[in-house]
């Protein structure tokens, strides 16, 4: 599966608040933080569902703050800082650090981050799809004859071949073997086979599931020649 990428929104809320800070000129202020992911095709907002867990890793004054969804954090203070947040993808997506700066020039600002999820399981790929198409799909709707072909290859998979670990051995090649790869599933793909060739980011996606079975066999064996079983 191609890999899949999805912009993350930071929200923050701040106002001025009638309680001492104890420090002159910088009055003590309430503040919220949440985290939304932002829709591919219309911009709208939408529950950031792909993640299981956000870290919040504050000033040393709060300490590291683990949230479930929504990803909210309510706190109260005085002084503007930096901060860390991972989210982590759900069916282990992955760790994806975003960097915020927490500041009181505005009560409420955004912020936007990129983020990519590399050969994201099925479980996962459902939920991307609320947020916006993934690999093999146009305008969040994959196509009908993509789709009949993944189902039947996961409903009968090449005998000895399991894709999760074709995956992960594909992305573990070296930059020669990789160019090998490409090569071979130009000359081997059928009408059915998803890939994309990204010349700006000097990346290649295939759908492993819209591959004919003898590209896959060939690419396992191949595989396991350079890597081993």
């Amino acid at each position: 599966m191609p890999d899949v990428k999805r912009t993350v929104k930071i929200i923050t809320e701040q106002h001025v608040i009638g309680k001492d800070s104890g420090v002159e000129g910088y009055p003590m202020r309430s503040w919220n933080i949440r985290i939304v992911l932002v829709h591919e095709i219309t911009s709208e907002d939408v529950t950031a569902n792909i993640f299981e867990k956000a870290t919040y890793k504050l000033h040393p004054t709060f300490g590291d703050l683990i949230k479930k969804p929504p990803f909210k954090i309510q706190e109260e203070g005085w002084g503007e800082f930096d901060m860390r947040i991972i989210v982590t993808g759900m069916d282990k997506g992955g760790d994806h650090e975003l960097l915020h700066d927490l500041n009181f020039q505005k009560e409420r600002y955004e912020a936007e981050h990129k983020i990519t999820f590399k050969n994201p399981k099925p479980s996962l790929l459902e939920k991307l799809r609320e947020s916006g198409p993934v690999g093999g799909e146009e305008n969040g709707v994959k196509s009908k004859r993509a789709d009949d072909s993944a189902k039947k290859n996961r409903k009968r998979p090449e005998k000895g071949v399991d894709m999760e670990k074709l995956a992960d051995s594909l992305q573990r090649l070296g930059e020669e073997d990789l160019l090998t790869v490409v090569q071979m599933v130009h000359e081997n793909k059928t009408a059915d086979t998803y890939t994309k060739n990204d010349v700006e980011q000097g990346e290649f996606h295939v759908d492993l599931y819209t591959l004919p079975d003898s590209l896959v066999r060939m690419l396992w064996d191949f595989c396991v020649e350079k890597l081993g079983s």
